[in-house]
C-alpha cells in the first residue's frame, strides 16, 4: 500500500475539484485568508486576497476553458511543489499551452499561500492580454 502524505492528497483534491470546475469543493479546501500570487503585466495578474477573489479567478479561466495535469509534485510538512502542463480552449483561437509550477504553503490542513511561476512569462503576458483585455473602439 502506497501512503500518501496529506499535502498531496490536499493539492490532488484542488485539482480534481479544478478540474471538474467545482468551486464549492475548492472552497473548503483554501484558507478563507488565503493569498494566491499571479506574477505578470496582464488582465488577471495581481494577488488575489481571500476565497471570493480566488474563486472568481478561477472563474475568468473557466472562461477560457483552462486545463491543468500536474507533471511532478514534491512535498513537505508546509508546502507542496507542482509543476505542471496548463493550456486552454477557447472557440476564437487565442489559446494558451505551457508549463507552470506552484508553490502551495499549507496549514491547518487548508491552502493558505500559493505562488505561480509560469515557465515562460512574456508568453503569459500576451495570452492573458489577447485573451482579456477590453476591445478598443
Amino acid at each position: 500500500m502506497t501512503v500518501v502524505h496529506p499535502n498531496i492528497a490536499l493539492i490532488n483534491q484542488f485539482f480534481q475539484a479544478y478540474a471538474q470546475g467545482d468551486q464549492n469543493a475548492i472552497a473548503q479546501i483554501l484558507s478563507k485568508d488565503i493569498r494566491w500570487v499571479i506574477p505578470g503585466k496582464h488582465p488577471l495578474s495581481g494577488t488575489k486576497n481571500g476565497i471570493e477573489e480566488v474563486l472568481h479567478y478561477f472563474a475568468q479561466l473557466s472562461e477560457s476553458a483552462f486545463q491543468a495535469e500536474p507533471i511532478v509534485l514534491g512535498v513537505n510538512d508546509q508546502f507542496v511543489i507542482d509543476c505542471h502542463h496548463n493550456w486552454s480552449n477557447r472557440s476564437d483561437g487565442i489559446n494558451f499551452k505551457g508549463m507552470s509550477c506552484l508553490l502551495w504553503k499549507i496549514e491547518g490542513e487548508k491552502i493558505t499561500e500559493v505562488y505561480n511561476f509560469p515557465g515562460n512569462q512574456q508568453y503569459v503576458d500576451q495570452f492573458f492580454t489577447a485573451a482579456y483585455s477590453e476591445p478598443e473602439y
